[in-house]
């Protein structure tokens, strides 16, 4: 018998003074077996840090031809497909030709990808923005990790601190340049 999802509670104060979002947001979402911590705490970051009216998950992970979080309007135009880790050129080709605005958030070597992405064909590839979330601030991150949690998240000049059972932790959110070299 297969493993199910396993359901997680976020209850998360967010504050971006970068763009002016200050909400209570609570989060049900459902972890993957295949999903790792890292992925899956980068998804969860990735939704705070572009929290917007419009924001939602996928229906399901692993959807070619779905963003992992997307941002509709009320006509149900897509505005922004954003991705998590590591994906490929091919489907950051189609995310840009679906989305005014692309992003994708990694837990991994953010510098090889911008590489790598760099040598495809991306349409409006220097439109792309890749963000680095700080491995090892993610793997304390993980360590914490439970099934209900209470976060304080907030962001100054792309500077996170998140507080967690008392403990804060703090990393930059670094962007990288996808282009042509």
């Amino acid at each position: 018998m297969a493993l199910g999802a396993t359901i997680y509670v976020f209850n998360i104060e967010l504050a971006d003074s970068d763009r002016g979002v200050y909400q209570p947001l609570q989060l049900r979402v459902a972890r993957h077996p295949s999903e790792s911590e890292e992925y899956f705490l980068t998804r969860i970051l990735a939704y705070c840090l572009e929290y917007t009216e419009g924001i939602s998950f996928s229906n399901g992970l692993f959807e070619p031809d779905a963003p992992t979080i997307a941002v509709r309007d009320l006509t149900g135009v897509l505005n922004a497909w954003i991705d998590v880790g590591a994906p490929e050129a091919a489907r950051l080709h189609r995310a840009s030709k679906a989305a005014q605005r692309v992003a994708v958030y990694t837990h991994k070597d953010a510098g090889q990808l911008a590489a790598r992405l760099s040598l495809e064909r991306i349409h409006r590839v220097e439109a792309l923005e890749l963000y680095a979330l700080d491995r090892e601030w993610l793997a304390n991150l993980a360590a914490k990790l439970a099934r209900r949690m209470e976060i304080s998240l907030t962001v100054a000049e792309r500077h996170v601190y998140l507080s967690v059972r008392g403990e804060t932790l703090s990393c930059v959110i670094e962007r990288l340049a996808v282009g042509r070299p």
